[in-house]
């Protein structure tokens, strides 16, 4: 760099865009993360405690799959304020599907409580 160049620092610049050059562009489309109600908000506190308690767990086929549904549950959430009804049925037949392992953990009871089983 020449001595006569400016020196450009940026720092932390999150939600931001630059544009340099004499014909550069610079556009943010930033999107707020969506709003979840209280209900959605207890679901995926439960969701993350219930993974957390599988991953103390040998995995299996059955901690695998379970474990998956959650995680997309999660993400459902995260993503969109909410779990689909759909979302919400896989989830509960994946508990019921998993019960046996379950019947250690109390975050179960609580992601199946939220879920009216």
């Amino acid at each position: 760099m020449a001595s006569d160049e400016p020196n450009v620092s940026i720092g932390r610049a999150d939600n931001s865009s630059f544009a340099f050059g004499a014909h550069a562009r610079a556009e943010t489309h930033n999107t707020a993360a969506p709003a979840r109600d209280e209900t959605a908000e207890q679901l995926l506190a439960a969701v993350q405690e219930l993974r957390a308690d599988l991953a103390r767990l040998r995995e299996n086929e059955q901690v695998a799959r379970l474990d998956s549904t959650l995680a997309d549950t999660e993400e459902e959430i995260t993503r969109t304020g909410t779990a689909g009804e759909g979302r919400i049925q896989r989830l509960r037949e994946a508990l019921t599907d998993a019960q046996s392992i379950l019947t250690l953990f109390s975050s179960a009871g609580a992601v199946a409580g939220l879920l009216g089983m």
